[in-house]
């Protein structure tokens, strides 16, 4: 008669880190689904439905009160008929916006950039004459039509350089 005592069936993870797993995979899940153009839309979206609130609010204060709860769903009405009307509106609007301003600060920062490159160079002699350098070849470049042994071997007669 054999009888075991021992039992080798033991879990190979912890179930508090299955659990913290699952708490991880979720908060990425949940900030690959967040869209900070979407979230700008819809804040776009809310000024504009709560412009459209204000102007019912004061059409429908000049009337009487025996018409207040027609005026009511006729201000919700107008408040839903926004939202759907202008949401892709101003989805699109947004999203123009923020490419927009996307281009207009990496052109920013590339002047101040250049900017700041320059004011050091005219500082430093040997900076000075790497631009020099560096704008002359872009200028060969462009004159030869983008070859670049032609350009290879312009630069090196120009720089005095005759080994290749």
């Amino acid at each position: 008669m054999n009888h075991n005592f021992v039992h080798l069936e033991y879990p190979l993870t912890h179930p508090g880190v299955e659990r913290a797993e699952k708490v991880v995979h979720n908060f990425q899940r949940l900030s690959d689904t967040f869209s900070p153009t979407r979230t700008l839309a819809m804040m776009l979206l809310a000024a504009v439905v709560a412009a459209f609130i204000v102007v019912a609010d004061q059409m429908i204060d000049t009337w009487a009160e025996g018409h207040l709860l027609a005026a009511w769903v006729a201000l919700w009405a107008l408040v839903f008929a926004a939202v759907g009307l202008f949401a892709g509106f101003s989805k699109t609007l947004v999203a123009q916006l923020k490419s927009g301003l996307d281009a207009w600060a990496v052109k920013a920062a590339q002047r101040r950039s250049d900017e700041r490159l320059w004011s050091i160079a005219q500082a430093d002699a040997r900076l000075m004459s790497d631009l020099q350098v560096a704008m002359s070849r872009s200028d060969e470049e462009v004159l030869l039509g983008e070859s670049s042994t032609q350009s290879r071997v312009a630069r090196l007669l120009r720089q005095r350089q005759y080994y290749i």
